[in-house]
């Protein structure tokens, strides 16, 4: 088993924030996704911010907490000068993703004396270089020397496996499996292991037998590992330099479909993607990215792109724009459940049209070709946000959403809410007093009349940030010919906000 240096930046995308958008770290600070906390600086957890917590359950717990949207790019993109400044003591990094690297110990620790004085001194040199803090860990495998990073540690050599029996199974970072095992009174990564493999790949899949070997921590050695051959790399050279970050990375994901579909025809796929570039001014571009689990065609793609963006846009260096771009697969394993099956793929059709919104995408450009992606929210504009193809769509929210808007949902949402108005029988406009009180019966929609009606539903959003509060009420009407509208009345004004089929 190879012994395994990995090196892990706490709280990652906090410090990129910091590093970045100059975010102050040392407050309490949350980063959001799919509203949702995702990561938080230590003044937040000292508050009772958690990752999993929702937003307004989080700024609940912490009214000054500093909230920062996720941005994987922006990640990359600050932890370029990291890596530079490990690849400055040693070689051969590999990227396992933003904030966390890993690298063989063995040199290393025979330059520096042993792996606590190699750990001290690319602890010491990113301090220095790159005014960050980070933890170092090593133990047999990748996996294994990323636990042992978040305390610190050095795992004695051949105790790995003894390291890895206790830690708990939510450690192997799959929800499925960990919930499916639990529930089967599986707690731990050591009971885990203890289970026959051939049992685990035949009960659970390929993923889940990956992750077997993880708990065992022989992660170096995952299933038919071997060389990939040389025809499976993929590269092009740009006519122009490219420049621009989205135009680089449109490219790259043109590459990532390319090598996913040739690596897919062998019955292959890829762990570890190795990224190579040259500049307009002739200097080679390298870094390998690694992944323990399989790398699909838009995962090949985000890592792409991140990359990319670290090499364009970071500050204190000026490559120039790219003139080639290659990738290889710098690790692959054997997966049938690549290969087209007996009968023929069931997967054709959404293939054929994912490669057609692409193309859409190459004549017109990578934002414009949008798909609709479930988010929370009280309102129904709210319950749909655009994300362009192929980019990550991030996960559904949970429901319910409290205080949301009752079913029926509307058919139209319009982007622009239109103006309204509601009168009562003798044509007096109709409002709603602070006891949620009507001042009127609603008997006319400007001169349509109102055959019957529901509401009003209060939402009181961010009282407690007059800046950002929004306080309105909701009602659902149908006028006498069959037309029904969502209504919402805020300071004083009617709008439509959506139209019911």
């Amino acid at each position: 088993m190879s012994r395994t240096l990995y090196v892990w930046c706490p709280d990652w995308p906090v410090i990129a924030a910091g590093l970045v958008e100059g975010v102050p770290v040392h407050e309490p600070v949350a980063v959001l996704a799919a509203n949702r906390v995702v990561a938080c600086s230590a003044a937040a957890r000292a508050e009772g911010v958690r990752p999993g917590l929702r937003r307004r359950e989080a700024q609940g717990r912490c009214p000054y907490l500093v909230v920062v949207l996720d941005d994987p790019a922006r990640d990359a993109r600050a932890f370029e000068p990291v890596v530079e400044a490990v690849e400055d003591l040693v070689a051969g990094v590999e990227v396992i993703r933003p904030g966390a690297a890993a690298l063989a110990a063995r040199g290393p620790s025979r330059y520096f004396g042993s792996e606590a004085g190699a750990a001290e001194r690319i602890v010491e040199h990113i301090a220095q270089t790159c005014r960050v803090e980070a933890q170092i860990g090593v133990a047999d495998g990748v996996f294994a020397a990323g636990l042992a990073a978040r305390t610190g540690r050095l795992v004695p050599d051949g105790g790995t496996s003894d390291f890895l029996a206790d830690i708990d199974i939510a450690a192997l970072d799959r929800p499925e499996l960990v919930d499916l095992l639990r529930r089967l009174g599986v707690r731990t990564l050591g009971g885990f292991a203890a289970l026959p493999a051939a049992d685990v790949l035949a009960r659970f899949g390929l993923d889940a037998a990956l992750a077997h070997r993880l708990a065992g921590g022989r992660d170096e050695r995952p299933l038919a590992v071997r060389q990939p051959p040389p025809d499976l790399d993929v590269g092009q050279v740009f006519d122009e330099p490219l420049e621009r970050v989205d135009t680089a990375a449109f490219a790259a994901r043109q590459l990532a479909e390319r090598l996913h579909a040739r690596l897919a025809g062998h019955g292959l796929a890829c762990t570890r993607l190795g990224i190579a570039a040259l500049t307009g001014h002739g200097e080679e571009l390298h870094r390998t990215w690694r992944h323990d689990g399989l790398l699909t065609a838009a995962a090949i793609a985000d890592r792409v792109r991140w990359q990319l963006d670290g090499w364009l846009t970071r500050s204190g260096r000026g490559p120039g724009g790219l003139v080639r771009l290659r990738l290889y697969p710098d690790g692959v394993v054997e997966y049938a459940g690549l290969q087209l099956g007996l009968w023929g793929d069931a997967g054709e059709d959404r293939d054929r049209a994912h490669r057609a919104l692409t193309r859409v995408q190459g004549l017109l450009g990578p934002d414009a070709v949008y798909t609709a992606v479930p988010a929370g929210g009280r309102d129904p504009g709210d319950r749909i946000r655009l994300v362009p193809w192929g980019d990550e769509r991030g996960s559904e929210p949970e429901l319910p959403w409290p205080g949301g808007l009752p079913a029926p949902s509307p058919a139209t949402v319009p982007p622009v809410p239109l103006p309204a108005e509601v009168y009562d029988a003798d044509g007096a406009p109709v409002g709603v007093t602070a006891r949620l009180e009507l001042t009127g019966v609603p008997a006319r929609l400007g001169t349509d009349p109102i055959a019957g009606w529901a509401g009003p539903w209060p939402v009181d959003e961010r009282w407690w940030a007059p800046a950002e509060a929004s306080r309105r009420v909701r009602f659902q009407v149908r006028l006498a010919d069959g037309r029904a509208y969502l209504l919402v009345l805020s300071a004083g004004a009617w709008t439509i906000q959506g139209v019911y089929d």
